[in-house]
């Protein structure tokens, strides 16, 4: 069992969890995830690691609550414990002396590529930073962005905190007006890190993006997580999450991440009282 020793919310349906895992903790690197399993009738959920505390043995963990597993996280306090929490996975982000770096985080994406922009700050580089959201209510990490970045841009959808439009509006920008850039990275959702890679690929840049795909077991062995990446097939959890974005098959990904949205509708049905529900489907 692994206890919350902290719960904060950070925007609306954003949560924040510290979780006691010293031996997590002690090996975790950027761009590395856990898989989160609340009760021994829970979904396995991947999350990328926020940032870890060595001395206090424990890792950070933000989520969205976005489904019925999410959903029933986000009733846990501090105090609580879950019953798995598995990791370091997946493959370390890549921390090298670029030169200058653009760090693009979408929604509740901003969470893991934290760690990485803050990584690569330290690592030597020039850092600018694009973090969006739809509205200033669901703007998470702001702040810490700002703090390890040599520049950063704000966007919202709604225009309710920075430049209304897209991180990709930023990028455009950029690019446009001929700031050079050595490499990207961009995480958020599937049809952001696209966007991303369509505006980079003329420009021939290095480009980075994070998979999260559906995960079972994150060792390679069920095949859940499997994308295609160029002519190969690759899965998120042994080969990734990191990937180079421009051989992304974007259509395979987002149809593959629509596959179970009726089933979670059914699931999200079910949700009452504690996160014990055993409701089953009414035929």
């Amino acid at each position: 069992m692994f206890e919350i020793v902290k719960k904060q919310v950070l925007a609306q349906s954003i949560k924040l969890w510290e979780v006691l895992a010293p031996e997590i903790a002690a090996k975790a690197q950027p761009g590395q995830f856990v898989i989160v399993r609340i009760n021994d009738r829970g979904e396995r959920i991947p999350l990328t690691i926020a940032d870890s505390n060595r001395a206090q043995g424990s890792v950070t963990l933000i989520f969205q609550e976005v489904g019925r597993s999410t959903m029933e996280m986000g009733r846990l306090q501090a105090g609580d414990k879950i019953l798995d929490l598995v990791g370091p996975l997946g493959k370390p982000s890549e921390i090298v002396n670029y030169g200058r770096v653009v760090c693009i985080g979408g929604g509740v994406g901003i969470a893991p590529v934290y760690p990485i922009t803050r990584a690569l700050k330290q690592a030597g580089n020039e850092v600018i930073s694009i973090i969006g959201a739809r509205s200033a209510e669901y703007l998470i990490l702001d702040q810490e962005m700002a703090q390890v970045s040599d520049q950063i841009y704000i966007t919202s959808d709604d225009g309710s905190v920075g430049q209304k439009g897209f991180v990709t509006d930023v990028l455009r920008n950029l690019l446009e007006e001929g700031t050079a850039i050595d490499y990207i990275i961009a995480i958020g959702p599937l049809v952001m890190m696209k966007a991303v890679t369509v505006l980079t690929r003329p420009y021939g840049i290095k480009t980075t993006v994070s998979l999260n795909p559906i995960m079972v077991d994150g060792t390679g062995m069920c095949g859940a997580c499997r994308v295609a990446i160029g002519s190969e097939t690759r899965f998120a959890c042994v080969d990734g999450p990191e990937f180079d974005g421009h051989l992304v098959d974007w259509d395979v990904a987002l149809m593959r991440s629509r596959m179970f949205l009726e089933e979670e509708k059914i699931a999200m049905q079910h949700i009452h009282g504690g996160g014990d529900c055993q409701c089953q489907t009414k035929k």
